[in-house]
């Protein structure tokens, strides 16, 4: 997807706009199903129209709902919002001020 910024072509990967696509909830976030760890039993998956604020692995960033899917979409939603774009969506940051520091432990990086 092309979109224009100040009269310059800078490609943006689509996954930064809202699209339907299968995600479970799990602690105030939309998580992707994956072979990582989700969705528990208890967790159902669902069609929602989400976009990811921030790019990381599908393990540790969640979705939010949003309906952006263009820049001036995206901008709009940016300005109106009163959490941070990674505060949204960091699954690491919702579990343990320590997450990120198990997951190297554990050989995740």
């Amino acid at each position: 997807m092309w979109q224009y910024i100040a009269e310059q072509q800078i490609e943006l990967p689509e996954i930064y706009f809202a699209h339907e696509r299968e995600v479970f909830a799990r602690g105030g976030m939309w998580l992707a199903p994956g072979e990582w760890g989700g969705p528990r039993a208890e967790e159902t998956v669902q069609l929602r129209m989400v976009r990811y604020r921030t790019v990381g692995d599908m393990s540790c960033t969640g979705a939010v709902d949003s309906d952006a899917a263009d820049i001036a979409a995206v901008i709009e939603e940016i300005t109106a919002s009163r959490i941070t774009e990674r505060g949204a969506s960091r699954a690491d940051d919702k579990l343990s001020e320590a997450a990120m520091e198990d997951r190297k432990r554990e050989g995740y990086f």
